[in-house]
């Protein structure tokens, strides 16, 4: 017989038949996105019930609400994958959270540890807001294992941030990479997975070198950054190469794909490894062949992270005191125009707030 939980039973009667806004769309394009008035859900058997309080934007939400991005998505679709709230309702036999717990979602639920589920044929891709019910919404209703706690550091805007893109540049950098002290770590932007990897690297003890528009050069100096290279140069590769003696760079965190990968495949070290995670410049990936062989670099393909990566990060953000950078935040209401600045760039994550 299940145990009964008193706040469970209070909490969910004080919920139930109440109504909350969510985005939802019926069909692929921004221009479906409409914001609803829907009931609460009801937290069942081993679920927990979530006020959100902040939602981190991705670019890939955007591109999930533009194009699909080839899932099936089933509608009424809700976007977002990455929240930040505090339990108010329990299910039956939940166990690790209790009311007044703040979490952070795991944008890959089924990803516990090692190695991403799946087969060569069908790498496993199931995501919030996405695969799964996404996260822009009021109030959400998720199993307690796709929640873990956030830090005790970081306020709810700044611990939205964390379960894609900090958890992408520390899987990235931290768990597959390995960067340690006395590496040169280059990072090719200025968004929200660059910034996280380059404060993940200075952590680690790394040399940083970071490459954007000159708009960017102060404030990402003022984050630790050793060097920053103008990427409207003409020569910013020659740049690079002068800052290491030729040696060249032991990782990249390759935010931006397409041709850019080839960039990074000359401006690294022999022995160097390549994070490749973004794709802002197209999913075809091109390379020149040689250098990649002379020099037997490593290339990681990154798809976000595991759920023990995530609980790693957060331990080290409690421990080191980083602080996630962002540019600015919307209301719920404004979403279109939070995607709308998405698409322009931002230094930094862009979030959405409920609170």
């Amino acid at each position: 017989m299940p145990v009964c939980f008193p706040n469970f039973v209070e909490k969910k009667m004080n919920y139930k038949g109440k109504k909350m806004r969510s985005w939802q769309m019926d069909a692929i394009g921004q221009d479906q996105l409409e914001l609803r008035d829907v009931d609460i859900p009801q937290a069942g058997q081993g679920e927990v019930l979530v006020k959100v309080a902040a939602v981190a934007l991705n670019y890939r939400d955007k591109m999930i609400i533009e194009t699909g991005r080839g899932l099936a998505l089933n509608f009424p679709f809700t976007p977002g994958s990455d929240l930040a709230g505090t339990v108010v309702a329990l299910g039956y036999g939940v166990t690790s959270l209790v009311i007044g717990d703040r979490v952070i979602s795991t944008a890959s639920p089924d990803w516990i540890d090692g190695i991403r589920p799946g087969n060569a044929r069908s790498p496993f891709y199931r995501t919030l807001g996405g695969y799964y019910l996404g996260v822009l919404s009021e109030y959400i209703v998720l199993p307690e294992a796709w929640f873990v706690k956030a830090p005790s550091s970081l306020n709810n805007a700044q611990a939205s941030t964390l379960p894609v893109a900090g958890l992408t540049a520390w899987f990235a950098l931290a768990e597959r990479a390995h960067v340690c002290a006395g590496d040169t770590v280059l990072i090719p932007s200025t968004g929200g997975v660059a910034l996280f990897g380059l404060q993940i690297a200075k952590a680690h003890g790394a040399e940083t070198i970071v490459c954007g528009s000159a708009k960017n050069e102060k404030r990402t100096k003022e984050l630790g950054a050793d060097h920053y290279v103008n990427k409207d140069r003409d020569d910013w590769m020659e740049v690079v190469l002068n800052i290491t003696n030729d040696r060249g760079v032991d990782v990249v965190l390759e935010v931006i794909g397409g041709a850019n990968l080839g960039r990074s495949v000359e401006l690294t070290a022999v022995g160097g490894r390549i994070c490749q995670i973004g794709a802002l410049d197209g999913f075809d990936l091109l390379a020149p062949a040689m250098p990649l062989m002379l020099k037997d670099i490593t290339i990681h393909g990154i798809g976000t992270g595991s759920r023990r990566g995530l609980e790693n990060l957060i331990r080290a953000v409690d421990r080191t005191g980083l602080k996630p950078v962002i540019e600015t935040t919307y209301l719920l209401a404004d979403l279109p125009l939070a995607l709308d600045h998405l698409a322009k760039g931002a230094f930094g994550k862009i979030v959405i707030e409920l609170e």
